[in-house]
């Protein structure tokens, strides 16, 4: 049996390959749109955690236009994989967070015969019905899959207020249920060791993504980028993150509290070393993915060995 198969969770790209035939790779694209976390809206300063790139650690300048970003990047990374199938994922900042008549151009202007899906990373409180309309329309016009990607980072209402997500678990739950009606897929991003939350918020952010029927799963633990509140705070001594062999304990927990249909996109995140000063335990990612894997092989852990609730 293949070695990705025989993991003890749903892998993403055996899920990718299963679906699409082949092998898929992802297109980092960058748009100019900010967050009403920082522009005002809602806040000025962002989440705690949130630096100056808002996560799009591996994208191209939003000067380029989102045609020649996906030129640039699927001519290296067709060269570099020999990758035929894409899907453009719009990652930075809040993608959903701009003028309707931009949104449907950026989405427009990343549709090509080898692209197989479009992925698009925003806040559950920013997701318009008309938004997901056109999205449907795309998605049966061109015959392609649309994920819309949802930060929402934790269960727990006090940790939310805590990290200045300044959204809720209603608003997730909200959005989920129109986007799932509309037929597109989601992926649920989540910080499984944020020091705020206890083991139960880990259990119960398994059992209400499964529940709501996300697709996918993000997880990484919170690192601490330059120049964040979060910094700021950990310098001052007002926050101590969890240790690596914490962190795994969590991730395990989750898994097994997870619907073996949810598909696991990610275990551990990254950030590039020049813009944190602490990112996973300054271990390499793949170590902290091994390690897991290797720990629940051993005590015969797997994805829904715990869950009991219904997709």
């Amino acid at each position: 049996m293949n070695s990705q198969e025989s993991k003890p969770y749903q892998v993403y790209s055996v899920w990718l390959k299963k679906h699409y035939g082949e092998k898929v790779y992802k297109i980092p694209i960058n748009i100019p749109v900010t967050c009403p976390n920082r522009d005002g809206t809602l806040g000025h300063d962002g989440c705690i955690y949130c630096g100056e790139k808002g996560g799009g650690n591996e994208t191209l300048s939003n000067i380029l236009s989102v045609k020649e970003q996906m030129e640039i990047n699927s001519k290296y990374i067709g060269k570099r994989y020999n990758a035929k199938k894409f899907i453009p994922y719009f990652q930075s900042f809040t993608n959903t967070y701009c003028e309707f008549s931009d949104f449907k151009d950026w989405i427009k202007a990343c549709i090509r015969p080898d692209v197989v899906e479009i992925a698009i990373s925003t806040r559950p409180d920013c997701v318009t019905d008309e938004q997901i309309s056109f999205l449907q329309e795309i998605k049966k016009e061109n015959n392609i899959e649309i994920t819309i990607e949802l930060g929402l980072q934790s269960v727990n209402s006090k940790t939310l207020k805590i990290i200045n997500r300044r959204h809720t678990l209603e608003d997730y739950i909200e959005t989920m249920d129109r986007i799932k009606e509309a037929g597109l897929m989601v992926c649920t991003h989540l910080i499984i060791d944020l020091p705020w939350d206890q083991e139960v918020d880990v259990v119960n952010s398994a059992k209400i993504i499964s529940e709501k029927g996300s697709d996918f799963v993000k997880c990484h633990s919170l690192y601490i980028e330059k120049n964040t509140q979060l910094e700021r705070w950990y310098n001052d001594g007002k926050v101590q993150l969890l240790t690596k062999e914490a962190y795994i304990r969590r991730a395990i927990l989750f898994l097994e509290n997870l619907s073996p249909d949810v598909v696991v996109q990610r275990l551990i995140g990254r950030a590039p070393k020049e813009d944190s000063i602490v990112t996973n335990w300054d271990t390499s990612w793949w170590k902290i993915r091994d390690e897991l894997e290797a720990q629940m092989n051993n005590e015969n852990y797997c994805q829904g060995r715990l869950f009991s609730g219904k997709r």
